[in-house]
């Protein structure tokens, strides 16, 4: 945007409608956290962890895709993934093509943590998201969703880019910091 050009001021329609929508996927989010804390005893973040490695084939993928998958850094899912291989819910493997990559699987307690977890997680998003919803009005939320997504991805593409970059280039000077060490 032009630093000169005026800010396109939100109608009073659509400020309704943006805190409308603010509110309601906030508050969305902090009644399934609760419910998966609640029933299950894991935050949204290790059940969409799990989800997304039991869907995988061979239920494992590389830190990089997982991270890729989760919109999350890899700092931040390294962190999330030590704390499932604590409770005995994913194990790492390292690659042996790439010495700094590693595999995160999925074992079987997680699995069965998860098929725990699911019922319970599918009621709350139908309660609270579907149940109140018209048929036409769910179409309508996946083809919103979807255009939201597809006007964000490459933003969002480009930034993980560059985050992943700098993690790259911190995890070699760590390396080499190391690698001094030891000589």
């Amino acid at each position: 945007m032009d630093c000169m050009s005026e800010p396109r001021w939100l109608s009073d329609e659509e400020q309704e409608v943006w805190r409308a929508f603010s509110a309601a996927t906030q508050m969305l989010q902090a009644h399934l956290e609760g419910q998966l804390q609640h029933e299950a005893g894991m935050p949204h973040t290790y059940y969409e962890v799990l989800v997304a490695l039991s869907e995988a084939p061979g239920r494992q993928l590389r830190m990089s895709e997982l991270a890729s998958a989760r919109k999350a850094s890899r700092s931040r899912l390294s962190h999330a993934v030590a704390r499932l291989e604590a409770n005995g819910w994913v194990r790492r493997e390292s690659c042996p093509t790439d010495k700094r990559g590693s595999w995160a699987v999925l074992t079987a307690e997680g699995f069965a943590a998860l098929e725990k977890a699911a019922p319970g997680h599918v009621e709350a998003v139908r309660e609270s998201l579907f149940d109140p919803l018209t048929p036409d009005q769910v179409k309508a939320l996946g083809e919103i969703s979807a255009a939201v997504l597809e006007r964000l991805s490459p933003k969002c593409a480009a930034a993980e880019a560059e985050l992943a970059l700098r993690e790259d280039a911190l995890a070699d000077i760590e390396e080499s910091a190391e690698l001094a060490k030891a000589d």
